[in-house]
Order: C-alpha cells, then sequence, then structure tokens
C-alpha cells in the first residue's frame, strides 16, 4: 500500500502548495506546480500563522511569474476586494425594489450579463480582485468585445457600466479612491445598426427551416414581423397571446405585485402595449407546443432563451453561410453586420414602406418619440418619389398617368 501522505495540500489563488513541517517550522513545497516554484519555509509552528504566511507567499510567485499585478505587493491584504465579493454587492444595491429607487429588474438582468462576461475575461486573464482592474484591463475587454462582434452601442454600455461599479466600490468604501482612473468614451451617435432587406429575411428564415433550428426560425420570424425586442420576446407568455383576436400583449409589470416563482416582467418604456398579429406570424404561432411553463419561446434544448446564445446562433447558423449571397458594399455595414437588433430595424423600414402611420408604428414598438423611426420616415428619398408618382397629375384622372 503507498504510504500515507503527511503533508497537507493547500490550493491557493494562483498555485498548490504542499503544507508540512520540518524541525518543528512550517514549509511550503511548491515544485508540484509550472513553473516549480521551490520549497520554502513559513517561519512559523503555529497553522493559522502559517496559511497566513503562504498567501502571502503565493500573490509573491504569481507576481513574479507574471500572473498578477505588482500593485498588490503594495496594497494592504485586508483591503482586496475578490471580484466575487465586489459582484455580491453591486449586485445587491441594484437589486434594491422600486420603492428605494432600484432599477427595473431587465435593467439589473442586463448588468449580471456584463459581470458574466467581464469575470470571465478577467479570469481568462488571472485577474481575481477589483483592486486589479486598471485601463489596460478595460482596453483588454475593449478589444475582446470587439472580437466577438459586439455594436458598439452595446461595448459602450457594457464599459459604462463597469464604470459604475467600480464608483459604488469606492463610494462604500470597498476600494480605495485610487482605484478609479479616467476612461473617456465617444457616445455612440445615430445607429450602425444594420436594416435587412426583405430579401435577406426570407434567406435567413429559409436558412432556419431544418428540425435543429426550428426554434430560431419561430423566434426570428417573429422579430420580423412585431419588431419586438429580444428581452420583450424572452418574457412573452402565452397568456399575453390571444389569437382568436389577433393581438399580443407585452405587459410591463414594474408596480404589479409579483408572482410566486417568477420575476416581475418589464418594458424599457415602463409601459405595456398591445399590437395586432400579422396573418403570417398567427399561423406560425397556432402551430408551436405550449410548453408547460407558459413561456412562447425557448432554445434548442427546451431552456430559457438567452439573448447572448440566440445571437451567437444567428451568426454561426445563418448568417455566416448566408454571407457569400449578401456580400458587403466596401466598409459600411452589410447583411453579415446584422444582429438581432436589426430585425427591429427590418419591421420600422417596412411598415415605413408599407404607409403605416408613424404614430400607429410608435405605439406597437412601445416608443414615446423615436430617433430610429423618425429615420426611416424621412430618409427613404426614393420610396417617396415612387410614392410622388402615384399620384395623379393636374388634369388627369389616371394616377401615376404622368
Amino acid at each position: 500500500m503507498p504510504k500515507p501522505r503527511s503533508n497537507e495540500l493547500v490550493q491557493g489563488r494562483y498555485f498548490r502548495w504542499l503544507l508540512g513541517k520540518r524541525d518543528g517550522i512550517y514549509v511550503a513545497d511548491g515544485r508540484s506546480n509550472t513553473p516549480k516554484l521551490g520549497r520554502y519555509s513559513l517561519e512559523t509552528g503555529q497553522k493559522d500563522e502559517a496559511l497566513r504566511a503562504l498567501q502571502e507567499l503565493d500573490l509573491t510567485m504569481a507576481v513574479r511569474h507574471g500572473l498578477a499585478s505588482p500593485d498588490l505587493l503594495k496594497s494592504d491584504r485586508s483591503q482586496l476586494l475578490p471580484l466575487t465579493e465586489g459582484r455580491k454587492l453591486y449586485e445587491r444595491y441594484v437589486g434594491r425594489p422600486a420603492v428605494a429607487n432600484g432599477p427595473k429588474p431587465a435593467t439589473a438582468k442586463r448588468y449580471r450579463a456584463v459581470l458574466d462576461k467581464f469575470v470571465q475575461h478577467c479570469a481568462q486573464n488571472r485577474v481575481r480582485y477589483w483592486n486589479e482592474v486598471n485601463r489596460e484591463l478595460f482596453d483588454g475587454y475593449a478589444a475582446w468585445l470587439d472580437d466577438e462582434s459586439y455594436a458598439y452601442a452595446t461595448e459602450y454600455l457594457e464599459l459604462t457600466t463597469l464604470k459604475q461599479i467600480l464608483k459604488y466600490l469606492v463610494s462604500i468604501e470597498r476600494l480605495h479612491a485610487s482605484a478609479l482612473f479616467p476612461y473617456p468614451m465617444r457616445k455612440p451617435t445615430g445607429t450602425d445598426t444594420y436594416c435587412w432587406t426583405p430579401q435577406e429575411v426570407a434567406a435567413i428564415l429559409k436558412q432556419c427551416e431544418t428540425p435543429e433550428l426550428a426554434w430560431l426560425r419561430s423566434l426570428t420570424l417573429t422579430l420580423a414581423y412585431t419588431g419586438m425586442r429580444i428581452s420583450e420576446l424572452a418574457q412573452l407568455r402565452w397568456s399575453d397571446i390571444d389569437l382568436q383576436r389577433r393581438m399580443i400583449t407585452i405587459r410591463d409589470e414594474s408596480t404589479s405585485r409579483s408572482s410566486a416563482g417568477r420575476e416581475r416582467r418589464t418594458t424599457k418604456s415602463g409601459h405595456s402595449r398591445t399590437f395586432p398579429i400579422h396573418p403570417d406570424l398567427a399561423t406560425s404561432l397556432e402551430a408551436m407546443d405550449h410548453h408547460p411553463d407558459g413561456v412562447v419561446f425557448h432554445g434548442p434544448l427546451g431552456g430559457k432563451i438567452k439573448p447572448d446564445k440566440v445571437r451567437r446562433s444567428l451568426i454561426r447558423d445563418a448568417l455566416t453561410p448566408l454571407a457569400p449571397q449578401f456580400p458587403k458594399d466596401g466598409d459600411e455595414p452589410g447583411f453579415i453586420d446584422g444582429r438581432l437588433h436589426s430585425f427591429r430595424h427590418y419591421f420600422c423600414s417596412t411598415c415605413a414602406n408599407a404607409g403605416i402611420p408613424e404614430r400607429v408604428l410608435m405605439d406597437w414598438l412601445g416608443h414615446r418619440s423615436s430617433k430610429m423611426v423618425h429615420r426611416y420616415y424621412h430618409l427613404h428619398d426614393q420610396e417617396s418619389h415612387r410614392q410622388m408618382a402615384r399620384l395623379a397629375t393636374l388634369g388627369s384622372s389616371d394616377p401615376g398617368s404622368g
């Protein structure tokens, strides 16, 4: 039988160590790591003191091998704030109730999505503390978002959220004021969202006609025929759909009593809205199975709709295979640059071209005012000329004869 191990295995934040005693003094052995770290006396016979010394040794070795910021060695260890702990503090803060001026649940959920990605990026870069977050890390995170094909407005939102988190952690004195740093950004103006053409949307729907992508087809068809936001679609319930009257209601429940086991649903405008169902969409909805949870749309494995996963599936399974059919024109955004929000722009554009009154469309989309809607109603010069040509010329009763 193998000889029982007399040393204790201790997993530090960066390395693994064997903790043992020699002549009554604790010794840390890091030779099993890559790179091999050697063996060190912790200069104490008390275990609690040895463990504290081991934490210090673990960090020192991490800095020496480029796995941690040298600034951490200058900091008071008691002031180090792990990413997980700082995240809990901020999520507790944004999770306060509406009566305490807390943000909407959808906003808090968006913050969680930002933190999910940021913490993942930090782990890949061996960053474990909020004290290590700096301009260089922000630059790297922005570049990573770029590589993942996120829109400029999304990148702006993510970095702005992280700046707010740092500011909050400083305000509650969990970080020193020196943790804040200037990070100027150019605010998004206008939109860089690509608006798909009817031919491109038709191609996407056809691409998703396989059994494996049926879930994506029903989802994209609904986005194209309603202009809903993906967050609204993900929360849509069968109780929101009246197939007899052919109407859909998007509900804002921010001031309602929450149902047991279910989050209150909110809209960006803070108001509920109702709009008609297109006949083609009604046919699609009537053919769908009803899930026991009452939610209309689910992912490929039957789980909840997660916007990031839908976005990745859209790019991988539809846009990339179809890209050769719709090549880009120079440096301008093209078909391959479209994203889930492009369906909202497509819906807006088709409504404008169909002559639906601007005020009606804004009600359907849930806007009190909208630069996006205004853009599609006032920048379609070719369509304006075409409509003008339909008018009867003076002295003629035949429309378009002139």
